[in-house]
């Protein structure tokens, strides 16, 4: 299992008439979480996608438990819970400032070959970094 997190200030612009973070919105911390536990594994997207990796989201799931918001700093931990092979999955948990946990969600994505736009087998540039962590 390899774990990660990122901080997130929430923007007046991200929430709702409520004053919560709209619903929306998660989808995108969600994303630059997926990015930058990547990113801590030394690979990026810009790099896959130059490689000839697609990554688009298969299944995407969300429970909300508490509202967020606006200025609030989240911090949004990030888990790949199994090594990937045609597909990898992000489980989330998001806390508040008071490191209260407000949503549980998770994210399924395929690898695909830009080119055929099929199904691949996940980079060996990225199971070389997550093999350790799943010995």
């Amino acid at each position: 299992m390899f774990q990660s997190e990122v901080s997130i200030r929430v923007r007046y612009a991200e929430t709702d008439r409520m004053e919560y973070v709209y619903y929306g919105r998660y989808a995108e911390y969600f994303e630059i979480a997926r990015v930058e536990t990547l990113r801590s594994l030394g690979i990026t997207y810009r790099e896959l996608e130059d490689s000839g990796i697609l990554l688009p989201v298969l299944e995407y799931q969300v429970k909300f438990l508490k509202p967020v918001y606006y200025d609030e700093m989240i911090t949004v931990k990030t888990v790949i819970p199994v090594l990937p092979a045609a597909r990898i999955q992000f489980e989330y948990e998001t806390f508040n400032n008071e490191n209260v946990r407000v949503n549980i969600a998770s994210t399924s994505l395929v690898f695909i070959r830009k080119e055929t736009k099929k199904p691949c087998a996940a980079p060996e540039s990225l199971l070389s970094r997550l093999r350790p962590y799943f010995s």
